[in-house]
């Protein structure tokens, strides 16, 4: 049946390149974008999207780490839209398009495929990849929260009323998973009210948004739109002295906890020394009480690694070895010295 829908073709994706895709991405909110915009995602900050809709953070393009995950997803999908029309005997297609929202320009969708269903109308098709570790979201019926947003995002840009998810685990088809998520009117006019909220208030008038997210997410954020650091010092404004506070608060708060730990783990290996000593080298041991059974180990580890006078002497007697593994990386450590001012 012909693809009819009330969305507005941007470009044909075809042979896009990524540099001009990016550059049409910047134009609008994708379903990738929603779940970090509302603070939901584990890959990135809202404060990361408005940087890549106002072309600061090289439109947010992260391959260098997490490049082969992207194109093991990419080279995936075709497989996943074959899957799909084998496990369902539905026809599946591909739409090489871009698509902007009818009323909402902000809101626009590149999506993997559509479905034509048995009544006549068609659906939305996403597929994903991810390593076995991710099971446990996706089963009993589950679907990661933030494919479900991406879904309810292209539902409401194409006006479809229902979305797959078809996500690839493995290689088999127990490893195959397959979700149906039915268009809600309600969340819908939510997701869209935040969507343009962010476009509107932040992305339009250049007002970055806060960082509310994890405390690993942020630091990444920074640190990847401010680059490496120089030697260059700052002066902070007033408006600083209240998280500077709370940060020597915090930190002289670890620094019982982490003694309290310290003490505990002392404690623990009192603890266990004599069950040692009664092990002597024997790597298991069990012990049976009124009511249970006590099992013990004590497996030794090999760990093989290059130590620092070693490395020392592979630069000093292999230069040319050496300088082709070595490899650079910058990390940063954080600290806050505070000196009393002369009254």
């Amino acid at each position: 049946m012909p693809f009819v829908t009330s969305a507005i073709p941007i470009v044909d994706t075809a042979g896009l390149s990524r540099t001009d895709w990016l550059d049409y991405r910047r134009t609008g909110i994708g379903g990738s974008d929603l779940a970090a915009i509302m603070g939901l995602s584990g890959f990135g900050t809202a404060r990361d999207i408005y940087y890549s809709k106002i072309s600061e953070l090289d439109a947010v393009d992260t391959d260098d780490e997490n490049w082969f995950a992207k194109e093991y997803g990419n080279a995936l999908e075709p497989l996943a839209v074959k899957t799909f029309e084998k496990m369902y005997d539905l026809d599946a297609f591909v739409v090489h398009k871009m698509f902007r929202h009818p009323v909402h320009e902000f809101m626009i969708a590149d999506v993997d495929g559509f479905v034509n269903e048995d009544a006549g109308s068609i659906s939305i098709l996403e597929c994903k990849s991810t390593g076995t570790f991710n099971r446990e979201a996706w089963e009993n019926g589950a679907v990661p929260y933030n494919y479900e947003l991406q879904c309810r995002h292209y539902m409401a840009v194409m006006n479809l009323d229902r979305a797959y998810i078809i996500c690839i685990m493995g290689n088999t088809l127990s490893d195959v998973y397959v979700r149906v998520i039915e268009r809600d009117m309600e969340i819908e006019a939510a997701i869209i009210q935040e969507e343009k909220y962010f476009w509107e208030e932040h992305v339009l008038k250049r007002s970055p948004i806060p960082y509310t997210e994890n405390g690993d997410l942020v630091l990444k954020s920074i640190r990847k739109h401010y680059g490496a650091t120089h030697s260059a010092a700052y002066t902070l404004g007033k408006p600083a002295l209240v998280h500077l506070d709370e940060y020597l608060k915090l930190k002289e708060q670890k620094r019982d906890l982490d003694a309290q730990v310290k003490d505990v783990d002392n404690k623990m290996k009192k603890a266990y020394a004599p069950v040692l000593d009664l092990m002597r080298n024997s790597p298991s041991a069990n012990c049976i009480g009124a009511k249970a059974e006590y099992l013990s180990s004590n497996n030794s580890v090999v760990r093989k690694q290059i130590s620092g006078d070693s490395l020392e002497k592979l630069r000093i007697r292999h230069p040319d070895i050496y300088r082709e593994y070595l490899t650079e990386s910058e990390s940063r450590r954080f600290s806050v010295k505070v000196k009393e001012l002369a009254i």
